[in-house]
């Protein structure tokens, strides 16, 4: 059964062009419709099992094993308060990367209920609300309207702060060791 079922083009231009439209990936959690940049998308995967970090916030579902890397996954449902993604057939993990001042780039999995598409948006970004969606009026970088209502396009480095991207590095790092001492023989 083949895992990814997007691999984003690394490639491609730079977020930083800010002529024309920019592209934003949307997806579903708790039925809700959010979407992110699509810059800091790397790939979408399906579910599977994870391996669970003792001491980790609740909504740190675990680490999954990425070609050999250690990835945290993030329950976004979880982390807006919704309680915990139930997986089901259409479940996925958005492979991100986001930078962290001190840390550097850091790569993690946002575990959503479905993705929807890649859309453009030209220049209907409309500023958050300050109230009304639920949600930290700071996790929200814009509101895209639709014919059904409204997307809410998420600023990714607000939803995970700096001290929550230093407990998720620190969970990776934890995981990888624990791993390859997995590998090594018990010392006599």
């Amino acid at each position: 059964m083949k895992q990814d079922l997007l691999i984003v083009d690394e490639n491609s231009e730079s977020a930083g062009d800010t002529s024309g439209p920019r592209q934003f990936l949307s997806f579903r959690t708790q039925g809700e419709r959010y979407a992110l940049a699509i810059d800091s998308v790397k790939e979408i995967t399906e579910f599977r099992s994870m391996t669970p970090v003792p001491m980790m916030p609740a909504f740190v579902r675990g680490v999954i094993n990425l070609r050999g890397h250690v990835v945290p996954v993030i329950d976004l449902a979880c982390r807006f308060g919704l309680g915990f993604t139930e997986p089901g057939k259409r479940t996925c993990v958005i492979i991100m990367d986001v930078e962290s001042s001190e840390q550097g780039k850091l790569r993690f999995g946002l575990m959503v209920d479905s993705v929807d598409s890649v859309f453009d948006v030209e220049d209907n970004l409309e500023p958050p609300p300050r109230f009304g969606t639920g949600l930290r009026a700071d996790f929200i970088a814009g509101m895209v309207r639709e014919e059904s209502g409204f997307i809410i396009i998420l600023d990714i480095n607000r939803v995970l702060s700096v001290d929550d991207m230093k407990r998720i590095a620190s969970a990776a790092s934890i995981a990888s060791t624990e791993q390859s001492g997995d590998d090594a023989e018990p010392e006599r």
